[in-house]
């Protein structure tokens, strides 16, 4: 008895465990989502991803480098330029976003301060070196005003003559990259207020240092985890004004940081850089791991900088040149500067006949982002950006010589960091171990169960068979257990009589 109740109560377990095991298989995915929904969302009490949000706590760094013209006095005289490239130049960059305010619509604004500090040891030269690139304030300033009367350019040419201004810069990396004292653009400044991006010195990166990029206005995710992250206004704007459709003034996508979570393979990373004054979009390419952590990597489409003829969208970027290039004159004070990926990858081929000294390949000068699909938080980033000045020969400014028209680079960059660390081991333990811990559990729970179920099972039919296979010898120890009891009776009978008798 005692042993049939044994069997009822492990086949009831058995039962209950396959059941739970199953709930599970469905059940445990939706906890992992809500989990990560819960833990995503734009909150002080979500301390870990507050953090990584708001102070981004992970390594990351800029490299610098430079195309050192080899012959300016042939490019004067309209020769092909030939350059050189020059570094790197490492600098970590440290982010940190201030005045966060919360509002009661889900969103949150803030100010993002960046600063960048020299790092000798991961450099190739230091600050002090010397290269020579195209001198923006001159040979930039002769295409703004090519189409003044002559006089007028006669008298800029006479302004850079009285300035000591030439076509050409030889300068330190430090000053090129943070700025030099110019008497021409004191006397700029002074004259023609707001005709240059900066009021102090000129540096090609000397807005950038110790600036914010803008008040962003983002969602939080609180009322919808879809919406998270994704740009809700920018200085106050929902849409820019520098371009000419409305669909390329459009503020697209998130402050490009994070992303929404659970990403498929179709997700496209929308985002908005304040830097190339637009919305930028990239696209799926293949899937990839690391440290363990799986990842989707996206890349820039080839359409991402295609002029309007090749691209019709981008029709509203224009006046355009070559695809490849980004005309961002209209938010750079009209200079005659481009933006392109760097040796002009992924661009039209004839740019690469203007220029000796390039050779593009994506391995070293494609952007990336490495993401991890769940979360929409981004593992590995590297934005690759190269500064372009368009350069020709304009009559009555002698500086510009016999140049020939040419799409001149000057120097690329590239935005990168990553994951690793303290937040990495956190990052792949509750994001890669847990859930397959949870996922391992579940089927054990099946296997265990049902491994109840049949032990059992085997068990009464092994028992069933042994009674089957006993039977026969029961009934006849039974049959001559019965035959011995009618002898005895028969012999007390017998004795009755005889003792009668």
């Amino acid at each position: 008895m005692n042993k049939s109740k044994l069997a009822v109560g492990l086949l009831v377990v058995g039962t209950l465990t396959v059941v739970f095991g199953t709930v599970l298989v469905f059940v445990g995915p939706i906890i992992i989502d809500n989990q990560i929904v819960k833990n995503l969302v734009i909150d002080p009490k979500n301390e870990m991803s507050y953090t990584m949000w708001k102070d981004v706590p992970v390594p990351f760094f800029m490299t610098v480098y430079f195309f050192n013209v080899l012959n300016p006095t042939e490019v004067l005289a309209g020769e092909k330029p030939m350059v050189e490239q020059r570094g790197p130049y490492v600098y970590r960059k440290r982010i940190q976003k201030q005045n966060i305010t919360f509002h009661p619509n889900h969103t949150v604004s803030y100010l993002e301060y960046r600063s960048y500090f020299f790092e000798p040891s991961m450099s190739v030269g230091n600050e002090s070196d010397v290269v020579t690139i195209p001198n923006m304030l001159v040979l930039g300033a002769a295409v703004m005003m090519e189409n003044l009367p002559f006089p007028v350019r006669l008298m800029i040419s006479t302004t850079f003559k009285t300035f000591k201004e030439g076509p050409f810069l030889t300068k330190s990396v430090g000053k090129l990259m943070w700025g030099y004292d110019s008497k021409l653009v004191d006397f700029l400044n002074k004259w023609l207020p707001g005709m240059l991006p900066s009021t102090g010195k000129f540096g090609l990166f000397a807005e950038f240092n110790n600036s914010n990029t803008g008040l962003f206005t983002i969602h939080t995710g609180e009322d919808d985890i879809r919406l998270i992250h994704k740009v809700d206004s920018w200085n106050g704007m929902t849409k820019l004004t520098n371009w000419k459709t409305p669909q390329c003034n459009m503020i697209n996508g998130t402050a490009g940081q994070m992303w929404p979570p659970f990403m498929t393979k179709e997700s496209t990373l929308p985002f908005y850089s304040p830097d190339a004054c637009r919305s930028l979009e990239m696209v799926y390419q293949r899937e990839g791991i690391m440290e363990g952590i799986p990842l989707y990597r996206y890349v820039a489409p080839k359409t991402l900088f295609a002029n309007g003829s090749d691209y019709a969208p981008n029709e509203g970027f224009c006046p355009c040149r070559q695809s490849g290039l980004l005309n961002v004159s209209s938010c750079r004070s009209n200079s005659p500067v481009f933006i392109s990926h760097p040796h002009f990858y992924n661009a039209d081929p004839v740019l690469l006949d203007y220029v000796q000294g390039l050779q593009p390949t994506e391995d070293q000068h494609g952007l990336f982002i490495d993401i991890h699909p769940e979360t929409g938080v981004p593992l590995n980033v590297s934005i690759r950006l190269q500064l372009n000045l368009y350069m020709k020969k304009v009559s009555g400014i002698t500086e510009t010589g016999k140049i020939s028209e040419v799409m001149m680079p000057m120097m690329w960059f590239e935005e990168n960091g990553y994951i690793d660390g303290e937040i990495l081991t956190t990052f792949h333990t509750n994001l890669v171990l847990l859930p397959k811990v949870m996922v391992y559990m579940q089927y054990c729970f099946i296997v265990l169960g049902l491994a109840t179920i049949l032990g059992v099972v085997l068990l009464y039919y092994r028992k069933k068979a042994s009674l089957k296979k006993n039977l026969p010898t029961v009934i006849q120890n039974h049959g001559a257990s019965v035959k011995d009891t009618v002898n005895s009776a028969d012999a007390l009978k017998q004795d009755g009589q005889m003792y009668r008798e």
